[in-house]
């Protein structure tokens, strides 16, 4: 069994790391509490192919595999997670399902200018009333000749207030249950009823915009449906599928920095004439994040070798995702207390790694929904 990465893995990994400490670390802080993203970033992490990993070159992406698309994601969450996340929705959640189910002038028209950096994407499925369950959707889509009329409005979308385009969920045929749902990829510029909601104040992942889709009487083309009517229930669960992939190596990045603030610190701070590092307590700290680390990493790359090998990873990728994300809200809360009182101020980057952490417990689909996920798969009811 071979553990060591391929010699393309290990540089793409570099490269984002070097990114990461040089792009990101230093502007964090004030991504966070500016509530705003940087869009030179952006810009140059579209430059190098981070906006479109796995996606081809013939539509603007980089043509890697997950593998990689999972170890730059878990480097730039290190450096920001609000930037990963940004990064992570143009990849997964909105660049995924265009690519997978959509024809091939949806592939140059939708996937080329987002993995190219030339705008984003956003993944309509949340609502008011439909989070874990789809089956409460109300959005709906009503065919009037050349056109399907939208109705209904989305909640918490991350990227809402900044993309250009979006893959929408809507029931189309309400006799139906999960087969009456459908997915459409639009440009959200150019549809007349659309416009942005709330734009949410949250606890962490600041930088990263999470808004209302709000759509009244909203006319999109007939032809903007992704696949066939009625696929777009089995579309969301494969798309979630690829997505909890990201939202695992998000919550990886996280829980490195995490140790390697805590690293850092416990070696310059004194106290009782030593530093903190020479107590058995602290040390211990450290060695269990460093062992669950790396537990999450090798969940993590199982989930996306399986991917990249088009295998399935259903149950793998829920497993990374809700281990993962467990790893660094707990790895963060011990952090915090590793720094003591610098650990519950801004001077120090802890007490941001912890807030941005626990969102990776819960979007994406719930950790509670992840053990389902599992429950299912290992007796046989998928």
């Amino acid at each position: 069994m071979e553990f060591s990465l391929s010699e393309e893995h290990k540089m793409v990994q570099d490269m984002a790391r070097k990114f990461a400490d040089q792009e990101l670390k230093p502007r964090a802080a004030e991504i966070d509490q500016t509530h705003r993203h940087n869009d030179e970033v952006l810009r140059k992490m579209a430059e190098n192919g981070f906006m479109g990993v796995a996606i081809p070159s013939e539509y603007g992406g980089a043509g890697m595999d997950y593998v990689a698309y999972a170890l730059i994601l878990t480097e730039i969450s290190r450096g920001c997670a609000s930037t990963g996340v940004i990064m992570s929705v143009n990849n997964s959640l909105y660049g995924f399902p265009v690519y997978t189910f959509g024809s091939e002038e949806q592939r140059r028209k939708f996937n080329t200018p987002v993995a190219s950096g030339e705008a984003h994407g956003c993944y309509g499925l949340t609502e008011a009333n439909a989070g874990s369950d789809p089956a409460g959707m109300k959005t709906s889509a009503v065919l009037d000749g050349n056109c399907w009329i939208i109705n209904g409005e989305k909640k918490f979308i991350t990227n809402g207030n900044i993309a250009k385009y979006a893959v929408i969920a809507a029931v189309t045929d309400k006799t139906k249950g999960y087969k009456g749902i459908t997915q459409f990829v639009i440009d959200l510029e150019e549809t007349e009823g659309f416009s942005v909601g709330k734009v949410e104040d949250k606890l962490g992942i600041r930088g990263s915009g999470t808004s209302e889709l709000v759509f009244q009487d909203a006319r999109i083309p007939k032809d903007a449906i992704l696949g066939d009517p009625g696929n777009g229930f089995r579309q969301m669960l494969t798309t979630l599928d690829s997505g909890r992939i990201g939202i695992a190596s998000q919550a990886l990045g996280i829980a490195k920095c995490c140790l390697e603030e805590s690293v850092k610190y416990s070696k310059e701070r004194v106290q009782f004439g030593k530093p903190i590092s020479d107590f058995q307590a602290i040390q211990f700290k450290m060695a269990d994040m460093a062992t669950r680390i790396d537990a999450a990493e090798l969940l993590i790359l199982r989930a996306a070798w399986l991917e990249s090998e088009h295998k399935h990873f259903e149950k793998e990728a829920a497993m990374a995702k809700m281990y993962a994300s467990d790893v660094a809200m707990w790895a963060t809360v011990e952090g915090v207390q590793i720094l003591g009182g610098y650990g519950y101020v801004t001077e120090y980057p802890m007490e941001r790694l912890m807030r941005d952490a626990k969102i990776t417990q819960i979007y994406e689909g719930t950790n509670e929904i992840m053990r389902v996920v599992v429950a299912r798969n290992l007796l046989g009811k998928r």
